[in-house]
């Protein structure tokens, strides 16, 4: 194995900022440089990216003055897949995905069960200082790799949307004990909702119903886990209401008790989520936006209903998922773009202004 003097990274070496008066936002700035291998404590190792993700938080953090927890400089990027290169001997030449959250494994939310909103974590490109996924190496703490073992003929490249793309909606199935027989809709079936469809439907669910605006996204859902598909576009919540209800009523499914995950962040897709929350049902917030949305919150009385928030994924679930894609019951390939990572602020620029439908993993080629 090939220890490096230096990372090479592209940093984000400018913050975002924002102009108060008229709070127009002038974008971070990414610059190729090296930085250096720190001296690896013991537990940690250094990782040799195979690929990086390109993330809808990553872009919050450049486009949009979402604070990262370090300040720049410093490198983004969490969806990360490589090999172990030093360290802890133990993990030394395996494969491995790095997950995007990392626990600190002492506090009172990581011993109840809520690790994954752990207060202490360390996340790759947020808080551990100046490293990042979009580098040739990382130095990460080895406690909680996941190891990949038998992936075929599945580049270790595409593996890193793992970290974060399908455990994130896993994580949200988990919340609501999404399982057999259940009835679900997914709202916005891009970047992570096209992994929330299928991991829904892994899990047993018995009718999914995805909602989106783009068609061919849709139809593309049909042969990987949805059962019926709403074009949301130029629609109101009610209209949208009506179609879904035209949906029950056609297979004599209860109106009590959907799970529905709301994946867009945007404010027509909660105002949608909203409408559709009915009797005993549950909404889960996976998706992250800016705007407000009012919402009569009496409405969750009247139904018993819940709204519930979801963050990153356990590190304990990656094995669970990954055994999901590696026995084709996930499928990533057909979602899953690479590129080389000295396109990197051309592809940034591409997924702010019009994300692609197949997520854009940068694979280092310094």
């Amino acid at each position: 194995m090939t220890v490096p003097d230096k990372i090479q990274t592209w940093q984000m070496v400018q913050p975002t900022s924002r102009d108060r008066e008229s709070g127009e936002v002038t974008p971070g700035r990414l610059e190729k440089t090296e930085i250096p291998v720190p001296e690896l404590q013991a537990g940690e190792v250094l990782v040799e990216v195979a690929g990086c993700g390109i993330c809808h938080t990553d872009l919050g953090y450049f486009y949009d003055g979402v604070p990262t927890i370090a300040k720049p400089p410093l490198t983004l990027g969490h969806e990360i897949s490589g090999t172990v290169v030093a360290g802890d001997e133990g993990w030394i030449g395996k494969e491995v995905l790095i997950p995007a959250v990392m626990p600190c494994r002492d506090c009172h939310l990581c011993k109840t069960g809520r690790g994954n909103r752990c207060l202490n974590q360390f996340m790759p490109g947020n808080s551990m200082g100046i490293y990042g996924g979009f580098s040739s190496h990382i130095p990460v703490p080895g406690t909680d790799l996941c190891e990949i073992k038998n992936r075929g003929d599945l580049p270790l490249s595409h593996l890193a949307v793992v970290a974060d793309a399908t455990t994130t909606p896993y994580q949200a199935a988990k919340k609501v004990d999404l399982g057999p027989g259940d009835n679900v809709v997914v709202i916005g079936v891009g970047g992570v909702g096209q992994y929330m469809v299928q991991i829904a439907k892994a899990l047993g669910a018995g009718t999914v119903i995805a909602i989106d605006i783009v068609e061919e996204r849709l139809n593309k859902m049909l042969s990987y886990g949805a059962d019926f598909t709403i074009n949301s576009k130029g629609k109101s919540p009610r209209e949208i209401s009506k179609e879904v209800k035209a949906i029950r009523k056609e297979k004599q499914l209860p109106n009590y008790g959907w799970k529905i995950f709301e994946v867009t962040g945007s404010k027509p897709g909660q105002e949608t989520a909203l409408g559709l929350l009915g009797f005993t049902g549950k909404l889960v917030i996976v998706g992250f936006g800016m705007e407000k949305v009012e919402f009569s919150f009496s409405r969750l009385m009247a139904f018993d209903a819940e709204i519930i928030g979801t963050w990153a994924c356990l590190p304990e679930y990656y094995p669970q998922i990954l055994e999901m894609i590696l026995s084709k019951k996930v499928a990533v390939e057909p979602f899953v773009e690479t590129r080389p990572m000295s396109t990197i602020i051309e592809a940034f620029e591409e997924t702010h202004k019009s994300p692609p439908d197949r997520r854009i993993v940068l694979v280092p080629d310094f």
